[in-house]
């Protein structure tokens, strides 16, 4: 939520927009191009004569016709004496006031209303729900870092920690600055993609330029003798960045995917920290902001130059701790006393998704806590699909269960093979305290001790 006195940074082609939609919603036309040519040279602090030259008309036309009606029709709406003078200012601010407002009310909505019924937790939460814990301080971190210029973000968890719900208020803010946003997913790519550097950067090209109603014309840029990391920076520059009057930020969820593919991801890897490391010295790439999604930590070998998790703003996402577990019951309408906190934390370790599936059941008084806890790894308890969902999952690889088998039955904490290790922690099975492995949570613990 905007704080009081707070400004937010709009461009002037935004505030066109806003005040279009404010003229059109009093039944009012929408500005004109010449009356857009005078908000031009205002913001340019240009006299009227000076508007007039450049724009090829003439300086009484501008003083004594368009400003005047320009003024009067955003006075009605400003709700204040519009001059040139003060135009700039008040626009500015109105507009402020105007998305502090509406992010105000976007905030109400998402307060919990005794009686709602919440959703099943399963996936990202949706931008309006009452259920979804703010992720502070890195959603502030992520606010300030996006209005950089250049600005590159590395967002890091184990799956199901809440990273692409958070991805997702983070393009919603980036939108509120005007922003175009584009959001590519890695685990959408086919394997035979994927494993090919040139066609992996097609289909990055190609998906963005989709993503901005824009036909892709790859083979206009792309070129043999030049290779596809330029290829693709040359289309990234001139066909996408060059097209747009606004930032653009690029979020690419799931980069972990690419770590099963070293020698596309030794090339891909340093492509996005060359993009990153553009922005120092082209003004063009300055208007790209980068979002970066991983689930565990690159074990791929890369040069501490040339790679793009050493650099920009590192966001690590933690289990929830027992103050904001506590906030969350009380959402789903739950008084939990210390006693029945300390051990449902004791379970599952403040894991969002499994914190959120234990309080949706008792909201729903599908179970009791009691219940929850002494059934909590069987078939019978609330986290047997979840529990399945892994054990399928690590079948096909005997040589992570064994690894688990170490872990879970060893006295102290073990050392891994580093791929071994970056599996396990993408599953959120297993967390690497100074280079050793443990389990994630007692859940975990109970119930693959059992299986291996």
């Amino acid at each position: 939520m905007l704080e009081p006195n707070v400004s937010w940074h709009l461009n002037l082609d935004r505030i066109c927009q806003i005040v279009d939609r404010q003229l059109i919603a009093s039944q009012n036309r929408p500005l004109n191009p010449t009356e857009v040519i005078i908000l031009k040279g205002i913001w340019q602090y240009q006299t009227y004569n000076q508007i007039a030259i450049e724009a090829g008309y003439s300086t009484g036309y501008f003083t004594n016709v368009v400003a005047p009606e320009l003024y009067q029709r955003l006075s009605k709406i400003v709700g204040k004496k519009v001059t040139k003078k003060n135009c700039r200012s008040l626009l500015e601010f109105y507009c402020n006031k105007l998305r502090q407002t509406n992010s105000q009310q976007s905030d109400s909505a998402n307060i919990f209303k005794p009686g709602q019924t919440p959703r099943y937790p399963s996936g990202s939460i949706p931008l309006n729900s009452p259920f979804y814990l703010e992720r502070s301080p890195a959603e502030t971190k992520i606010k300030r870092e996006l209005e950089k210029p250049g600005a590159l973000i590395r967002i890091k968890a184990p799956r199901e920690m809440g990273k692409t719900s958070l991805l997702l208020r983070s393009l919603s803010y980036a939108e509120s600055l005007g922003y175009r946003t584009i959001c590519l997913n890695l685990e959408q790519v086919e394997d035979c993609i994927i494993n090919d550097l040139t066609r992996l950067l097609r289909w990055l090209c190609a998906s963005i330029s989709l993503q901005l109603q824009q036909k892709p014309k790859l083979n206009d840029y792309w070129d043999e003798d030049l290779g596809s990391k330029v290829s693709s920076t040359l289309y990234f520059q001139d066909r996408i960045l060059e097209s747009l009057d606004t930032p653009l930020v690029l979020a690419i969820d799931e980069v972990n995917q690419i770590f099963e593919h070293p020698q596309v991801a030794k090339d891909f890897l340093p492509l996005l920290r060359s993009w990153y490391e553009e922005g120092k010295r082209l003004p063009i790439w300055q208007e790209l902001r980068l979002i970066v999604v991983h689930s565990t930590e690159i074990y791929v070998p890369l040069d501490l130059d040339r790679s793009p998790f050493n650099v920009g703003l590192p966001i690590q996402l933690n289990s929830f701790d027992a103050k904001g577990v506590k906030e969350l019951a009380q959402r789903y309408e739950l008084e939990l006393i210390d006693r029945e906190l300390e051990q449902l934390m004791s379970l599952v370790n403040g894991h969002p998704a499994l914190i959120n599936l234990a309080l949706y059941a008792l909201n729903r008084q599908e179970t009791t806590l009691e219940k929850l806890l002494k059934t909590a790894g069987d078939r019978t308890g609330i986290y047997t699909h979840h529990l399945q969902r892994h054990w399928v999952a690590l079948q096909k690889y005997p040589e992570l269960l064994q690894a688990l088998a170490r872990i879970f039955n060893a006295d102290e904490p073990a050392t891994l093979d580093p791929i071994q290790a970056h599996k396990l922690c993408s599953m959120g099975l297993i967390e690497i305290v100074e280079g050793k492995a443990i389990a994630s949570c007692q859940l975990y613990q109970q119930y693959f001790a059992n299986k291996t």
